[in-house]
């Protein structure tokens, strides 16, 4: 039985359909990112999973429990990270544990804890005191410490230090070891890559795309190169027989698979003008390139009637207005 369902969720604000027809779900020890633009449904969705909010259409369980009228009997089996708050101002990071601790039956040793997150330096710091990223980790320590059977993290490494960054996923890996189910959101893409096992990629409250990474991110390979920003990929293109992109400055795409033929006709043009290969890089098309190409907003041609009527200084920002897909 899934760790968490949704199914055909409909949540509302007024006349706004913040969530329209979400369906989902996370097995226990799998980690799952619900990922979108800001707007997309994301926070209504998991405040509807946590039983903040209340469904206006299909349905929610979490531990086959209704999160709202279930509450009470759900809240100790759940862990939620929120991004700030929550904690008393004054309160060091050895007492925000173990008051946490002591609203559990069978919590977490609050020694052991401290030391997992990497905060045994910091235990006796008054919260405010903490850098953000220290705070982080202690909302993380919070969240985990009853034992929960499903979490919900909400950017967990949203301005945490490497190491802190590598205690979360080791974190995350030791919960997902443990049978239980994790719901990440995030906008940090690259770390999302690390965690998680599925993703379910969400615009205007709508499922755009879901699957484990490799199949999210389609089954087609790519090479990538680091070279001079500006290269003439026009003729690069015709020399390779396919076509080559620039996206960030120096940074360069080829969609199709590296095989040695393609690679060594890219380095023999680098050579013949002179130009060095910088880095190299073979693998599926990045999990950013798709949630970008699925989220990202339509802009809308003008008219000639528009176009004739701007002035050439708005021609210059950009023409006609933008609408989200």
């Amino acid at each position: 039985m899934p760790a968490v369902e949704v199914d055909r969720l409909v949540v509302r604000y007024g006349n706004l359909v913040a969530v329209d027809g979400l369906s989902f779900d996370a097995d226990p020890g799998e980690v799952v990112a619900l990922l979108g633009p800001n707007g997309a449904g994301k926070t209504t969705t998991v405040e509807t999973l946590e039983g903040f909010r209340r469904a206006d259409g299909g349905s929610v369980r979490v531990l086959d429990l209704d999160p709202w009228s279930d509450h009470t009997r759900l809240t100790a089996r759940v862990g939620v990270l929120l991004q700030r708050g929550g904690i008393y101002p004054i309160m060091n990071t050895e007492r925000a544990v173990r008051l946490f601790a002591a609203y559990y039956e069978n919590p977490l040793p609050a020694d052991e804890l401290i030391d997992l997150v990497g905060l045994r330096s910091v235990a006796r710091t008054p919260y405010k005191r903490l850098s953000g990223g220290e705070q982080q980790r202690l909302a993380l320590a919070l969240a985990i410490i009853g034992r929960p059977r499903v979490v919900f993290l909400d950017e967990p490494t949203a301005g945490v230090d490497p190491a802190g960054r590598i205690a979360v996923r080791n974190i995350v890996a030791g919960l997902r070891n443990d049978g239980v189910c994790v719901i990440i959101t995030s906008h940090e893409l690259d770390e999302v890559q690390r965690l998680a096992d599925r993703v379910v990629i969400i615009d205007h409250g709508r499922v755009v795309a879901a699957g484990r990474q490799g199949e999210i991110q389609g089954g087609s390979e790519e090479l990538r190169f680091a070279a001079q920003p500006g290269l003439e990929t026009g003729e690069l293109s015709v020399r390779l027989g396919t076509h080559v992109s620039e996206g960030p400055p120096g940074e360069y795409l080829i969609p199709v698979p590296p095989v040695p033929a393609l690679v060594a006709e890219l380095t023999a043009w680098l050579a013949e003008h002179d130009l060095q290969l910088g880095d190299l890089r073979a693998g599926r098309q990045r999990l950013e390139d798709v949630f970008l190409r699925l989220t990202a907003p339509v802009v809308d041609e003008p008219t000639d009637e528009v176009s004739a009527l701007a002035p050439s200084s708005s021609k210059q920002q950009g023409r006609g207005g933008t609408a989200r897909r």
